[in-house]
Formats: C-alpha cells, structure tokens, sequence
C-alpha cells in the first residue's frame, strides 16, 4: 500500500496531525493528551484496515484481468458494495467477458479459415491434377482429333478453377467490408434478363425452356450488377439441377411489404440432407457427381442479405426445386 504515493501523503499528514493533537492535549492536561492518543490510534487503525481491504479487492481484480489476459477460461469476481469499486468491478467484470466472447469468436474465424483453406486447395487440387494427366496424355496422341477433345476438357476444367478463384476473391471482398453497394432502383424484370443472358448458350444447348412471368413496373433498390450475378448463380444452379429438356420457371410477387422472386426448376430437387446445407461455402451436396464447386449459393446469400434481403430453398410440392428471393419494402 505505501507504494501508493498519495497514500503516504495521507498518511503523513495524519501522523503529523496526531503528533499536534496529542502534543497540544498534553500541553492543556495529561490525561486529554491521552485521550487524543488513543483516538487517533483507532481512528489510524480503522483508516488502516479499511484502506488494506480495499487494496487486497484491487489486487484480486488485478489477479483476475492478468489471467484472462493470459486466456484463463477461469473468471470469478465476487461482488462488491462500495459504490466507487463496485462500478470498477462491474466494468471490469463486462471488459472481461467482452474480451473471452471476442477471443471464441476468434478461435471459430481461425477454425472456419482453415477449414476454408483446405477446401480450396482440394477444390484446385482435383482440376490440376485432370489437366496434369490431360497434358501427358496430349504429348502421346497423334490424332488431331483426340487431341482436339483433351483440349476442350482442359479448357473446361481451366474455366472452373477460373471460376473458383473469382468467386473466392468476390467472397473475400465482400467479407472484409471493402465493398460499396451502389443502391437504386432496378426494374425486376431487366434484373431477370441480365442474369440469364450469360447462360442463354449453355441453356439452349440443354434444350432448358425458361419461362419468366415478371409484372411491369416492379422494382427494388439494390446494386443492380452484384444482385444480378446473385440471380445468375441461382439460375446456373437451376440449370444444372433441370437436366435436359428441363424448365425454369422465374416468377414475382409484389405486395405491400415486399418484394418475392421465385425461381423454380424441373430436377429433382434437394434432399433432405442437402436443405439444411445448401448455401455453406465449398458444400456439394450428396450427389458427388456434380460438376460444382460449391461457392455460387454461398456467393447468392452473401450479396443478398448485405443488400437486406434474404434467400431461401426449399423443394416445391410439385417437385423441383425453389429459390426464394425476397427484399422487404421500406415503409
């Protein structure tokens, strides 16, 4: 305690303050100089206990912040009534639960980035590995035609990793706050067309019927360019799912309160296992034959809940598959 600076001028000055006291009772009567001592005896002594109970809370304060800054799961802090250091307490006692909700959040962030780290290189491993043995395949074949087929696969499989890392690097940006979403208003039905125009080809080459039913007028403020790639991975995930010869039904409901986007398709729809996962990054799904790599309905949720709507699947009575998008009204 005497390392406390203002402490030992308080206690010099009430040493000092006793001595004139006491000095000053001797001087008028003996026995009032008695008196004068044994009263600032027990006054300095009570001072004093209470001054040591203070600082014996302070130091097991201390003791406990040094542990959780030394990441102890252990935190006991007993309760206080004084007024000054029972705030003190409270406040540390709120610093220190702060900081050990921070410090789980960090571990799952260190967790879930590892596990992300190795689901990338898997998902690159495989790719590279088919075009490795594709090249040495390339070296041995002499006719132009084989060679002209190896070259397509390697092409194809060259655009997935393509795929991959640009989604990888649109979800990193999003993730990190460093993208500005240019809010207007945007017609549903150009959103619609926007979003199918890249796979208008790869439809048609499935023999895929798509069919929009979207109202004139309707519109919702959003970035019209992210939200159209959000489409655009749902449609491509419909596509896959349809097979061929499949339909794609596109459809949008305006009420009041908000604005609804369905997009159903002819596959088979999701199992049961499947629902629950679907939009987890790098998840397939139990069908392993699928050509994905898991990150489009990832990417979907990710830019449309940033721009305050939401997403969801589900399969439809009448089978297939349905995507619902939905952008609350501002009232």
């Amino acid at each position: 305690m005497l390392r406390n600076k203002e402490l030992r001028q308080a206690a010099a000055i009430f040493c000092a303050l006793s001595a004139c006291l006491t000095a000053a009772g001797f001087a008028v009567h003996p026995a009032a100089g008695w008196m004068a001592l044994l009263c600032a005896a027990v006054l300095g002594t009570v001072v004093f206990c209470f001054t040591r109970k203070r600082y014996r809370r302070i130091a097991r304060l201390s003791e406990q912040i040094d542990l959780v800054l030394h990441n102890s799961d252990r935190l006991f802090i007993e309760d206080a009534e004084e007024g000054e250091l029972s705030i003190l307490q409270s406040e540390i006692t709120k610093m220190t639960l702060r900081i050990r909700q921070q410090n789980e959040s960090l571990k799952r962030e260190k967790e879930h980035l590892a596990d992300s780290l190795a689901d990338i290189a898997h998902q690159l491993r495989t790719p590279l590995t088919s075009v490795n043995i594709i090249l040495s395949l390339l070296a041995d074949e002499p006719k132009k035609r084989a060679r002209g087929d190896l070259l397509r696969e390697a092409e194809g499989l060259l655009s997935r990793m393509d795929y991959l890392l640009t989604a990888l690097l649109k979800l990193s940006r999003l993730d990190a706050g460093i993208v500005v979403f240019q809010l207007e208003r945007a017609g549903v039905g150009r959103l619609v067309q926007a979003a199918l125009r890249p796979l208008q080809i790869p439809m048609e080459l499935r023999g895929i019927t798509v069919r929009t039913a979207v109202p004139e007028g309707v519109s919702i403020t959003c970035d019209a360019g992210w939200l159209a790639e959000a489409l655009q991975n749902i449609l491509k995930n419909c596509m896959e799912s349809a097979g061929e010869n499949g339909v794609i039904e596109v459809t949008c409901t305006d009420t009041p309160l908000s604005t609804e986007l369905h997009i159903r398709d002819s596959g088979a729809g999701f199992s049961a296992e499947d629902l629950p996962n679907l939009f987890e990054r790098f998840y397939r799904g139990k069908n392993t034959g699928t050509a994905g790599c898991g990150i489009g309905l990832a990417l979907c949720r990710t830019i449309i809940t940033r721009q305050g709507g939401t997403v969801t699947a589900r399969n439809h009575p009448e089978g297939g598959a349905l995507f619902l998008i939905r952008f609350p009204k501002e009232l």
